[in-house]
């Protein structure tokens, strides 16, 4: 089969913004190779970033910022820093709590890591647990110079390209929870902030900040009820900032995660935004921690409800395959993942969002009336659930 060739330059201090990874201390270069999906011109690309090395850390501090990003006395984006640091902190606390307790048993497996200059990060991974087959949790701080093209892929820029590498601070919790019943719902939710200086032949230009982020469903079999709680909590989230938000972030996740080359969603949606700063910044970080706050009620009902639901090898098979469409978009289309590819980060916390195990049968339709055929038609023609 014919395939692309992404060739990458990794310093000693590459990355992956939402999870920790060791790189060889000596720069060197690699080439990835995937299958050509689509018809595009074969291309390669190097990039380098400039990051310092991760250090092991056995404790977790008390801030990953550097002592100027927690001083009051700094701008207004420097306090922003500090308390969206504090938020995603404070919410990767209470899902790992609320996963934990639902599972009653496994425990999620940390690793803390920082880096000399300021940033880093808290990685949690339960796996093969109970009701979980694979849950990760992960926050990070960091602080570095990314390539343009690394820039254009976090921030999907094209017309607006800033010329040479582009100092930036982001922060963000990601989190991907795979169950291990059919009938529990897969579980997707990241929020982000950004924010870039300008290049160094522009002295005394304006830094750039936005905001990023989304809660997402992907169910294997609908039970409308459940649909309709998430979309609902998701919605009520939303309403309390703007009523626009709801259905214009609804649309937009619908059209993210699209897989273009089977012409359908990943799952049934949520709420998906990115690049956003045309308002005030104070009340988009609460919009961000609102959410966040809601992934918990969201989410957790409806697995306590499904999670010992009977199930057969047929219904099994039918949720490995649906993972496989989760496969194929996160390496393919997901923004997340490009970014982490390009900024030559460790490969197992760029992928820790897939899922242990998936499925692809050659040609698989399923029969027209079946609840397999229910959950292929709404991702294929995305719904309005509430």
């Amino acid at each position: 089969m014919a395939s692309h060739s992404l060739t990458l330059f990794t310093s000693p201090s590459s990355f992956n913004l939402f999870s920790s990874h060791r790189l060889n201390p000596s720069p060197s270069y690699f080439t990835l190779h995937f299958p050509r999906l689509v018809k595009r011109p074969h291309f390669d690309i190097q990039c380098s970033v400039s990051i310092e090395k991760e250090v092991p850390e056995t404790e977790r501090p008390f801030t990953f910022l550097r002592d100027s990003d927690g001083d009051d006395t700094q701008s207004s984006s420097s306090s922003v820093r500090a308390r969206f640091e504090a938020m995603i902190r404070a919410a990767q606390d209470k899902v790992c709590e609320a996963i934990e307790a639902v599972e009653g048993g496994s425990k999620f497996k940390e690793d803390v890591w920082s880096r000399p200059g300021g940033g880093g990060g808290i990685s949690r991974v339960l796996q093969d647990g109970n009701v979980w087959e694979k849950a990760g949790v992960n926050v990070s701080v960091v602080y570095g110079v990314m390539p343009p093209e690394a820039y254009r892929a976090a921030k999907a820029a094209t017309a607006e390209q800033k010329p040479g590498p582009v100092p930036f601070f982001a922060a963000g919790i990601s989190s991907v929870l795979h169950p291990k019943n059919p009938f529990a719902p897969t579980l997707h939710f990241n929020y982000r902030y950004f924010e870039t200086d300008a290049p160094k032949d522009v002295p005394g230009a304006p830094r750039q900040w936005w905001f990023g982020g989304g809660t997402d469903f992907t169910p294997a079999y609908i039970f409308e009820e459940d649909v309709k709680h998430f979309h609902s909590v998701q919605k009520q989230a939303c309403d309390k900032f703007d009523p626009s938000f709801y259905p214009r972030f609804k649309k937009w996740c619908d059209d993210y995660f699209y897989i273009k080359h089977r012409d359908e969603r990943r799952g049934l949606g949520g709420i998906f935004f990115d690049d956003l700063n045309d308002y005030d910044q104070e009340m988009l970080l609460s919009f961000a921690t609102e959410c966040a706050s809601s992934v918990i009620p969201a989410y957790v009902p409806i697995i306590e409800k499904r999670k010992d639901t009977p199930f057969n090898e047929q219904h099994k098979a039918w949720q490995q395959l649906r993972r496989g469409r989760y496969v194929e978009f996160n390496l393919v289309y997901d923004r997340g993942t490009t970014f982490g590819l390009k900024t030559g980060g460790r490969i197992e916390s760029i992928l820790v969002s897939l899922p242990l195990s998936a499925r692809w049968e050659y040609d698989h339709k399923p029969e027209e009336g079946t609840e397999e055929w229910k959950q292929l038609d709404a991702c294929i023609n995305p719904k309005e659930w509430l």
